[in-house]
């Protein structure tokens, strides 16, 4: 067996134990969150409990959501809070392969990204959740009774908080093209307008057919890539 081989066998067992490792911290996220479900389910729901009418609550419509939903909720908790050990495993595997300067770029980057994540999904929970909410329930007929589905809940909320989590790393992605060489901070200025309009449109695509939402998601993720274009003033290629 030739020694480019060998080294290709290493760096796939270096991959597999991070992966067994992530895999690993998730599960034990995993099992300590399902003694908590219920805690963690009545904390993800109050957004929208608050507005629901007095004798209205959440229901379950399907047989088995009682419970597969907690048990959902639980794993997604799970991952939320196992991002940053996940990132660290995936730093320790490629920084052997970059110089000094690197590193210390992408450590600062990877800290900024897992602030961002986690910036997007508490201003979706704590800001952009109440107000749709309130705005759909207020918008119901006076002779309907709002009773939201739990399982259709959390899929509608996961779904935003992802959304909001990701689009909050545009200055990741403009500072990662700019170091990368991949394209230049004139370029991405000139491609402003541009920007802008894809911003609105992932916000439609990507938030409930409201305009709140889908203002909320836009405006913070064209804010941040100009946010990330004025960090690309002190990034080299």
């Amino acid at each position: 067996m030739t020694k480019e081989n060998n080294s290709i066998l290493f760096q796939l067992g270096l991959l597999r134990n991070l992966f067994l490792r992530a895999f690993g911290m998730l599960a034990i996220f995993f099992v300590a969150f399902t003694f908590f479900q219920d805690s963690i389910y009545v904390f993800v729901a109050d957004p929208l409990m608050q507005f629901l009418p007095e004798n209205s609550s959440m229901i379950a419509t399907g047989v088995a959501s009682p419970f597969i939903t907690p048990l959902k909720l639980s794993f997604y908790a799970a991952l939320f809070l196992a991002m940053p050990y996940l990132i660290v495993e995936l730093w320790n595997f490629i920084s052997p392969g970059l110089y000094r300067n690197e590193r210390v770029l992408s450590v600062s980057l990877s800290a900024f990204s897992i602030i961002l994540f986690y910036t997007g999904m508490a201003f979706a929970f704590y800001l952009v959740f109440p107000l749709i909410f309130s705005f759909f329930i207020q918008s119901a007929p006076a002779d309907v009774a709002v009773m939201t589905d739990i399982s259709q809940y959390l899929d509608f909320v996961i779904t935003l908080l992802l959304a909001f989590g990701f689009a909050f790393e545009m200055p990741i992605l403009i500072i990662a093209l700019i170091w990368g060489g991949l394209s230049s901070r004139e370029s991405l200025a000139s491609a402003r307008p541009y920007v802008i309009i894809g911003c609105f449109v992932i916000g439609m695509l990507l938030t409930p057919p409201d305009v709140i939402s889908q203002t909320l998601l836009a405006i913070p993720t064209w804010l941040l890539f100009e946010l990330g274009l004025f960090i690309s003033r002190f990034i080299k290629k």
